[in-house]
């Protein structure tokens, strides 16, 4: 099973030069809560924007790069979406993380969406497709804390696929 999990703003971007343009703590932790102990799927660029192998993850890079290699036993490289069926159709959540052309491809053949709204516009380069609301349903809503260190309106929405 797949799920998404991004922070978008209000235009939808969700980056700029490889980048997170906005820090909030408390969604990076939810981001570790939630992935800890599961695959996380995603694209090259967006494996090099981590800066590290994840701790407690497998990491599954998808790339058309062939000779791509990493050197990490928590790191497998797909240079082919359809390698990607196994963790689709797995019985186990499996997380997609970005970048944009990788959300693109997999939204449709997810199951759930946490998504964590910053309620600002951001200048970016990279947005996340439009989700579809009549494909989606709203299964929670919770208003994230604003606080000095939390410095944007924020909510986390969770979607299943109806």
């Amino acid at each position: 099973m797949l799920s998404i999990i991004v922070a978008i703003a209000n235009n939808n971007v969700i980056g700029k030069d490889n980048k997170l343009i906005w820090h909030l703590p408390e969604d990076l932790k939810r981001f570790k809560k939630l992935t800890t102990g599961h695959n996380i799927i995603m694209g090259r660029k967006t494996f090099e924007s981590l800066g590290k192998v994840l701790p407690n993850r497998k990491h599954i890079v998808l790339c058309n790069d062939a000779n791509l290699n990493i050197d990490n036993e928590n790191v497998e490289i797909l240079n082919n979406v359809n390698l990607l069926d196994k963790y689709i159709d797995s019985n186990e959540e499996n997380f997609v993380i970005g970048g944009a052309t990788i959300y693109k491809l997999l939204l449709p053949k997810a199951n759930k969406l946490y998504l964590t709204k910053i309620n600002e516009n951001f200048e970016g380069d990279v947005y996340f497709p439009e989700i579809k609301q009549e494909e989606w349903k709203i299964v929670s809503r919770e208003t994230g804390i604003k606080d000095e260190k939390n410095p944007y309106n924020y909510e986390y929405i969770n979607y299943v696929r109806k």
